[in-house]
Order: structure tokens, then sequence, then C-alpha cells
């Protein structure tokens, strides 16, 4: 039988071949299993509306249930010579249940079967990334609340400026963490609509049923336009990205603050031996490397809505093989930014806090606020009362 989807009597050159799968079998792998789900709806829908028998719909969700279950133990795998998730779909359901496995494909095209995969994917993802979001928020709360009485000098220009608290500085990173979970909520809104039975961009003559495919596989609503449908490849993977992007600004900000506050010229926070690396010549280091790392990998997450935009934005309406790449940018970020909350999450409880660091003599003059503050209190004008501090420091 033909391994191909769409092969007919002259087989593709194999150089050809290799470079248009590319990386697929391997980034197909993230989405296999929402492949399973969003055939099971269709097999249920080309049932329900009399496309296929109720037998063979038996077979089919049995087939399905079986590359699931293969899928869950890593034993799925995409054959040589079998392009894509989807076309080793149908190979399985084919070679188990003959031309039975030939019609799950009824009424739909791989332009909207990997749609909905990808869908239904970054939907799970966005929420396992709100998930751990909200467990370092929780982290970063309970420090706030224990540290909120301590002293943390504050700084502008790289220079001392005023004091603040280690409890200001954990809660500053949290509510940042909160405008960035709705970000994620609305890339998820963005990412809950439907595409399956837009087909190739076009739609399809048989009498499908939209409604029940989108209830079936928990979607909120389904895309009204075949065409849009079509053109959300891309933009949901976008609009994921930058709410990733988003979460990474605030994970760098946060790491770069760390590896400078552990520097002994700042000497103010600190972390258990186990959570830091040494050198191989200096014996005393103690270097931020997770950090440092956190910090690399997240701005570099913050680039990618711009790469996903040079490769989707001067493309028209309608499917073009330049989206296959989109995978390569969405599936490693999602993976990328988890890895970094988990890190944060699991290092984040140790942290010591030197609780003595404000009394060095080089923040002697950090309550020069203070001081003209108190002469305004007591009736003097602000300028003046600047002028008279500056004096007394200068």
């Amino acid at each position: 039988m033909k391994t191909k989807l769409w092969e007919k009597e002259i087989k593709t050159d194999k150089l050809i071949e290799k470079f248009t799968v590319g990386n697929d079998k391997t980034m197909d792998l993230f989405i296999a299993p929402y492949d399973v789900i969003a055939s099971k709806a269709h097999a249920k829908m080309l049932q329900a509306i009399g496309l296929i028998s109720e037998e063979e719909l038996k077979q089919l969700l049995q087939g399905l249930n079986e590359i699931g279950t293969m899928i869950r133990e890593g034993k799925f795998t995409i054959n040589d010579g079998i392009e894509d998730i989807h076309s080793q779909i149908e190979f399985y359901l084919t070679l188990r249940f003959g031309e039975t496995g030939k019609k799950i494909h009824t009424a739909r095209s791989r332009n909207d079967q990997v749609l909905t995969a990808i869908k239904l994917y970054l939907k799970h993802e966005l929420a396992v990334i709100r998930s751990k979001s909200i467990e370092l928020q929780s982290v970063l709360n309970e420090l706030s609340a224990k540290h909120q009485n301590i002293i943390l000098p504050g700084y502008t220009h790289f220079q001392v400026a005023m004091p603040s608290s280690f409890g200001q500085w954990f809660l500053a990173y949290s509510e940042s963490i909160e405008d960035d979970i709705e970000l994620i909520d609305a890339a998820y809104k963005i990412c809950d609509k439907n595409p399956l039975g837009s087909a190739a961009g076009y739609g399809t003559n048989f009498n499908i049923d939209k409604e029940f495919t989108t209830k079936e596989m928990g979607f909120a609503s389904y895309n009204k336009s075949d065409v849009y449908a079509q053109m959300t490849r891309g933009k949901s993977e976008k609009v994921t990205l930058m709410a990733i992007s988003s979460l990474a600004h605030t994970l760098s900000k946060f790491s770069y603050d760390i590896c400078l506050y552990l520097c002994q010229n700042f000497n103010f926070i600190s972390f258990p031996e186990q959570f830091t690396t040494g050198s191989s010549i200096m014996p005393h280091k103690k270097n931020p490397d997770v950090f440092e790392l956190i910090r690399a990998k997240c701005n570099i997450l913050q680039g990618l809505p711009n790469q996903l935009s040079l490769l989707t934005n001067n493309l028209p309406s309608g499917y073009h093989r330049d989206m296959q790449l989109t995978k390569e940018l969405i599936f490693p970020a999602i993976e990328q930014i988890k890895d970094c909350l988990d890190v944060l999450i699991h290092v984040l409880p140790n942290i010591q806090v030197n609780e003595q660091c404000s009394e060095e003599e080089i923040y002697k003059h950090m309550y020069s606020v203070n001081a003209v503050n108190e002469l305004v209190m007591k009736g003097i004008p602000f300028r003046e009362a600047y002028k008279e501090i500056a004096m007394k420091i200068n």
C-alpha cells in the first residue's frame, strides 16, 4: 500500500522527500496524542452523519485507542517512508482494519487535521504553563511575606537610591507574573476555537457537524470561516509565543537580579552550595549558573514572536509549506519555559537573605529622601529642603 496520503504513481525524489519532511517526524510526536483525540471526535461525527457505520466507528475507535496507549508508553513511532503523524495514524488504521481505516480521512485534510492537533496541544500546554506560573507566584508570595520587613537597598542607574524591602522585591515579580497569566489566558482563548471541518481551508461538501466535534474535543467554539480557520495556523502559535515571551521577560529580569545580588559586591542573597556550581581553577567560587542559563534561555524565548512573524507575515491566505517550520519554534519554546519555571520553583524556597546588607557604609545616604521629607513636613518647600540635604551630603 502507498505510505503517503497523496502519493500517485511517480515516486518522490529521495532528496526532495528528505528536505520536505524535515524534522516533522520528531516534532509531530508532541502533537501525536492530540491527533488521536481529534481523530476520535472526527470518526464519531462521521458516524453521526451517516458516512460510516457503527461497526466501522467501533473499529476506528479501537485502533485509535491502541495508538493512544502506544503513544503514552512511548512505543508509537513514524515508520520510514511515512511523512508525518497524521499519515502514520491512517497507515496503522488501514493495516488493522483495511477499507475502514481508509475512511478516517473522509471530509478532512491534513491541513485542518494538524491545525486541530496543534490547537489542542497549545490549549493543554498553556494550561500547564499557567499552573506552573501560579505555583511560582505562590513561592514568591511566601518569600515576600517572610521577608517583608527586611531592608533591601534600592538602585537606579546602578547607583545607590532609596530603601526598599525584600518583601517588595519578591512581590514585584509575583505581580509581574500576574500580568503574564492574563496574556496566557488571552492566548488560550484565541486557541480555543475548533478548526476541524475546514479541510484544506475551503471546507467540504459533506454535511459535517462542527458543533458535534467542537463539543467532543472540548473547544469553546469553532471557526466560522473555513478560510480563516486555515489562517489561524501561525497566528495561534504567535499569540502563544507572545504570552511565553512576556513570562520569559519576567523570569529573565528576576534571574538577572539574582545574579547581581549574589555578587560579593552586593551580597544581598545567597543559596546553599548544592544549588550553585564551582570553578575548575578557583576553589572559592559559587557560580549562579542556573540563573544565568534561565536568563539566557528566556532572552532567546523573547525573540521567538519576531521569528514567527518573519516566517509567516509575507504569506497570503491559504496553506503554504512554510507553516511546517512553526513547529520548530513553538514546541521547543514550550519545553524551555516549563523547564525554567520548574527550576525556579525548585530552587527559590532555598534562597537566603542577608538581613544586615543595608547596614554597610555604602548605604549611609540611602535615607536622604526621608530627610528631605522630614523638612517638608516642617513647612520648608521641597526644593529648598532638597538643597539643604544635598549640601550636607556634598
